[in-house]
């Protein structure tokens, strides 16, 4: 199941850039967050919760919901139309350094020597891979920033939600992020309907669009939480250190991205400074 989870996340970086193709960035994450709320919402009543949202919780549940699915996925779409696979998953790899800089932040963790070593060798990895855009025709340097706006929102929303999910449950958590990235990400997408015509999208955009919805969108997550269950999390998620790899290895297989000994160094050191990091904690 973890194999799998694994396979769906790198694959949707792929399977995003198919979709980009004939759908707007600025359309794809309504769409794509509207109809996985869609899908959610059984799965919800399924497992209805019995504590109900704390009104005194509001102001930091709809904080936590902006920025683990409207900023997030605003700027994944938005940085993937603009940078390669491989830059992207890299960048998203940055997710456990950004979180540990923001938990050291907001007091929740101190720092040590080995979590500054590792932050200093992926941020070295990170220098690396904007040294490697001058020979990619692929990566730019705005959508590399893109898609670290996109982590960063996204480490924003694991460490405000914190105690929020421990409290609530992910699947509450989830569907409460979900619906409000569909009321806000909706009307971005309405606004460019004129210059998007459903009836011109081809089957192969339609299928792409469907894979980022019920595999990545919902059920690698659900795989993900459910996991949890069974394995240490530290466990789980050095499971994730083989997703930029393979979607590095995906884009260049289906989309003919190049894959260059720069990128191979950068990506190398960002996985080996997250590595270092985690295993400091």
């Amino acid at each position: 199941m973890v194999a799998f989870m694994i396979v769906s996340w790198a694959l949707n970086f792929v399977i995003g850039k198919i979709a980009l193709r004939e759908i707007p960035a600025l359309v794809l994450p309504g769409m794509r967050i509207a109809l996985a709320t869609l899908c959610l919402i059984p799965i919800y009543l399924w497992r209805r919760p019995k504590q109900k949202f704390a009104r005194a919780d509001w102001p930091k549940l709809a904080a936590t919901a902006l920025c683990g699915i409207t900023f997030n996925q605003f700027f994944f779409i938005a940085g993937l139309s603009r940078t390669s696979v491989a830059h992207m998953a890299v960048f998203i790899a940055l997710s456990p350094i950004l979180v540990l800089v923001l938990a050291v932040v907001m007091g929740q963790e101190r720092f040590t020597f080995a979590k500054v070593a590792g932050m200093l060798v992926a941020m070295a990895g990170v220098l690396a891979l904007e040294l490697s855009n001058r020979n990619s025709g692929v990566a730019t340097p705005f959508g590399d920033f893109l898609a670290f706006l996109g982590t960063a929102a996204f480490a924003l929303y694991t460490v405000i939600g914190k105690d929020l999910t421990a409290r609530y449950g992910s699947i509450p958590m989830n569907m409460l992020a979900y619906t409000i990235g569909s009321v806000t990400l909706l009307p971005l997408s309405w606004s460019y309907r004129g210059s998007f015509h459903m009836s011109q999208v081809s089957a192969t955009a339609w299928l792409s669009l469907a894979y980022m919805v019920i595999f990545s969108s919902v059920i690698a997550y659900l795989v993900y939480y459910y996991a949890l269950a069974y394995m240490p999390a530290s466990r789980l998620s050095a499971f994730t250190y083989v997703e930029p790899v393979l979607a590095a290895i995906l884009g260049s297989l289906i989309l003919s991205e190049p894959v260059t000994w720069a990128l191979a160094f950068g990506g190398a050191m960002v996985l080996l400074g997250v590595f270092i990091a985690e295993r400091a904690q």
